[in-house]
């Protein structure tokens, strides 16, 4: 909703903050009318940031970008893999340097035609410091990023020599090193053109983002609702097969399926874990439970040196050993998870490089062993740990409950870990951001696309976009650095695992499960899929 990181991964998901109030009513000319049959409400959470794609990097936001913006590559909804949508051909014959034309015919749905530059001008305002754009992270292999967003001091370019415009079709990318998969990153959000409205009336667009994708926004009231309405105009062949989609906010997803059991709500894609056991009974054929490429962890704050001492690593590994995966994935979430074994998703397959039981031994729950390292590593901060987590959605009370619990049952101390609730998605992900984070946090990733690179450099790359915990180790960036200049795939998912090695050795994370994507609907609809990343596909929903 991330997700990932240099060029290319992050973060899954996505972020917005539009207007606090209604942004217009709308109406049928630009927002598409009604001829493409009714319009069906979904689940929904406010997300973080505005709904720039560049800084837009959590799932909320994400599912609205998904709808609202389409780029030079699509993931396709079925499997995941990158497949072109504006780009006509992207040529290269040293994998560095890149020829990316676009195709005509493509407008944004305020009648501007998509251009070279919509992109050129899009990717040097996410790159640039003075933004501060949490998605610049994945321009940084371009020439010239080092100058408009450099590690520290002032920028001394505002854009990125990388980056030449050679007609209205055309443009070129340089990097500053071989990348081999760059083309497969580009249907990342981050990656996506932009109108001349954006430079022209920021904060018009803002209040009532201007896109290219199959909606557009018809009106935003944060805490309440979004709406979006099917564009007619839309040249793509994905056209929306409803007249629009209300994304309604809940704070509480039991509400919301509440809500689509009483019939005021038509679409809910994430279950909680309470009415898991009920569900098919409740739904019948009308559920959806899919393996997705989603992994949830235990980040930790580096940033607080008392989490960073040169022992610390042990005390990660002892509070992971002392984690009983199978009884809190079979009870808390009835079979709906599986017990993490490495730090990517069994969506990946081998060839994707998911290695089942890389993790080893600090994976797996042992209470005399989860003692003895957490002493070794100096024992828990302070005495106490309190792991931190958003209170709104996700069912996140209940294993975090569970989480303590085993800890304390292997510690022998029943106040050893507690949970830490915040109140709104919003609020924990700001907190995280400005680093008020004193101990370890709930974290999930949500690939962007099937390859193991996805779910490492996005994470724990040296000030890679989603490196909420700020970890950093020059011995995962150098692999990370030669994996991605491996022009060989086999080759590179090797390098990328010795990477993952460096991640557990140093315990930058603690694996919990993998999970999967949920969600349940009313009989108005019909043709509901999730894609691999656990999102609805919007566009394909039918509503009678």
């Amino acid at each position: 909703m991330r997700g990932a990181t240099h060029a290319t991964w992050a973060t899954c998901a996505a972020a917005v903050v539009l207007a606090a109030t209604a942004c217009g009513s709308g109406g049928d000319s630009g927002s598409g009318g009604g001829n493409g049959g009714g319009v069906l409400s979904s689940s929904w959470g406010d997300p973080q940031n505005p709904l720039e794609p560049a800084n837009t990097n959590e799932v909320q936001g994400g599912k609205v970008l998904d709808m609202i913006v389409r780029g030079l590559k699509r993931y396709n909804p079925q499997n995941g893999k990158a497949e072109d949508m504006l780009a006509q051909s992207i040529e290269t014959s040293d994998s560095q340097n890149f020829k990316i034309t676009i195709k005509p015919g493509w407008t944004f749905s305020n009648g501007e035609k998509v251009t070279a530059k919509s992109f050129v001008d899009a990717w040097n305002y996410g790159a640039s410091l003075k933004n501060n754009q949490k998605n610049a992270y994945f321009f940084s292999y371009i020439d010239g990023y080092d100058k408009v967003h450099p590690d520290s001091g002032k920028q001394t370019a505002d854009t990125l020599s990388g980056l030449k415009l050679v007609n209205d079709q055309t443009f070129t990318v340089k990097l500053s090193q071989k990348f081999s998969t760059f083309p497969d990153t580009l249907g990342y959000p981050a990656f996506a053109p932009l109108p001349q409205a954006f430079f022209t009336d920021h904060a018009g667009w803002t209040k009532k983002p201007i896109g290219n994708g199959p909606y557009a926004i018809q009106s935003y009231a944060k805490g309440s609702q979004m709406s979006l309405r099917k564009w007619d105009g839309y040249p793509g062949s994905d056209k929306a097969q409803n007249g629009g989609v209300d994304l309604k906010v809940y704070t509480d997803n039991n509400t919301a399926y509440t809500d689509l059991m009483a019939g005021n709500v038509d679409l809910v894609d994430d279950v909680p874990a309470a009415q898991l056991k009920n569900v098919k009974s409740d739904l019948g054929d009308r559920y959806l439970n899919t393996p997705a490429g989603i992994i949830q962890t235990l980040s930790f704050p580096f940033y607080d040196a008392r989490w960073n001492k040169p022992n610390s690593a042990k005390l990660r590994q002892g509070l992971s050993m002392a984690i009983n995966r199978k009884q809190i994935t079979d009870t808390i979430f009835a079979k709906t998870r599986t017990p993490a074994t490495d730090w990517t998703s069994p969506v990946l397959g081998a060839a994707g490089g998911y290695k089942p039981g890389l993790c080893g031994k600090f994976c797996d729950y042992n209470p005399a062993e989860a003692k003895k390292y957490v002493q070794q590593g100096g024992g828990i901060p302070g005495g106490q740990l309190k792991i931190t987590y958003n209170a709104d959605t996700g069912s996140h009370k209940q294993w975090v409950d569970a989480v303590c619990n085993s800890i304390n049952n292997a510690l022998g101390n029943t106040k050893a870990c507690v949970g830490n609730p915040v109140g709104t998605f919003a609020d924990f992900r700001n907190q995280i951001t400005q680093k008020k984070m004193s101990g370890p946090f709930r974290a999930g990733w949500q690939m962007d696309y099937p390859l193991i690179q996805n779910f490492l450099q996005p994470l724990y790359y040296t000030n890679a976009s989603s490196n909420d915990g700020h970890w950093s180790n020059k011995q995962f960036d150098g692999l990370v650095d030669k994996a991605n200049q491996e022009t060989d795939t086999a080759q590179a998912v090797g390098l990328f695992q010795q990477a993952e090695g460096v991640v557990r050795d140093n315990m930058a994370a603690i694996p919990l499960w993998y999970q999967n994507g949920s969600a349940g609907w009313s009989d108005r609809l019909s043709n509901v899929k999730l894609n691999p990343f656990s999102v609805p596909v919007y566009d394909e929903i039918k509503v009678s």
